[in-house]
């Protein structure tokens, strides 16, 4: 590879990142309530608490492979929890199939989850986590059914459902 080559592709990179960043197309910015009272606890205490699946997703972001949980298909009325600290994230009038192979949600229980921009494929995504413990939950996606056109696309690992 040569200079310029090089040189176009650092610059076609980081163009497309910028209109990335600009864009409000996938942004939504959503921000803990300010009743929420956040945890400070160990890494010690997470890998205690957690199960290997559950760590790894919650605290180090990881996503599990698609239609491994069993929350996909469940249709039953309750209340989907953060599985590392129990906070309601969302109930079930919420959830959706989406057909990508995860819980998904068109909408959530206000105050109760915080956005993030997420680079870990590169190019920057909206990444949301549990306002109470930080657990990564998931990625927003603008491409939900109306009236929000959301779709929080939750690992099922990081919930626990409680039944109605």
């Amino acid at each position: 590879m040569n200079r310029r080559a090089f040189l176009l592709g650092v610059t076609g990179f980081s163009v497309f990142t910028a209109l990335q960043l600009s864009s409000s197309h996938n942004k939504v910015d959503v921000k803990a309530a300010a009743y929420i009272i956040k945890w400070q606890r160990s890494d010690t205490y997470w890998r205690d608490t957690l199960t290997p699946a559950q760590y790894a997703i919650l605290r180090t972001g990881a996503t599990e492979p698609r239609y491994s949980s069993p929350y996909t298909k469940l249709e039953a009325d309750g209340t989907y929890h953060c599985a590392g600290c129990q906070l309601e994230l969302f109930n079930s009038a919420m959830k959706y199939d989406s057909h990508t192979g995860w819980p998904s949600f068109q909408d959530y229980i206000k105050g109760h989850i915080e956005t993030y921009t997420d680079f870990k494929n590169i190019a920057p995504t909206t990444a949301y986590r549990c306002a109470q413990c930080g657990g990564h939950h998931g990625h927003l996606i603008m491409d939900g059914p109306l009236p929000t056109g959301q779709r929080w696309c939750n690992n099922g690992q990081a919930l626990e459902f409680k039944p109605a």
